[in-house]
């Protein structure tokens, strides 16, 4: 299945204005350019996993402003232990690859497991509390 048709199955919406290129598991994202340089084109915006589409914080970014399902909106506290490396618990059932969304800002992509979203923040992009 192509990568566009799995964002739309996913979350609802896939750009239309992106390139988007496979490497192995990882998804890049780039704007088409008549100048290239090898090896250097794009965004790391998610990883092609077993079960759908695991977002990064900057893959959430470019879906999550369009994206019709699989969002989950966190308040405060639960943001806060999320970039922590914490997983969080929701008030949503099932078994998804989801968006986590505070306020007006997209933290990334976590696997939901009855109830809980299970965090895939890099350790080096966490905040220390």
């Amino acid at each position: 299945m192509d990568v566009r048709e799995l964002l739309i199955e996913q979350y609802g919406y896939a750009p239309d204005d992106l390139v988007l290129e496979v490497r192995g598991k990882r998804i890049y994202a780039y704007k088409p350019c008549e100048l290239k340089e090898e090896g250097h084109e794009g965004i790391y915006i998610g990883a092609i996993e077993k079960d759908g589409i695991r977002l990064t914080i900057e893959g959430a970014f470019i879906i999550g402003p369009k994206a019709e399902k699989n969002v989950i909106e966190l308040d405060d506290e639960k943001a806060r232990a999320w970039m922590s490396g914490k997983d969080v618990e929701v008030g949503v059932k099932g078994n998804a690859w989801v968006i986590l969304k505070w306020r007006n800002f997209w933290l990334g992509g976590g696997k939901l497991v009855d109830g809980v979203v299970k965090n895939y923040v890099p350790k080096e992009r966490r905040l220390v509390l």
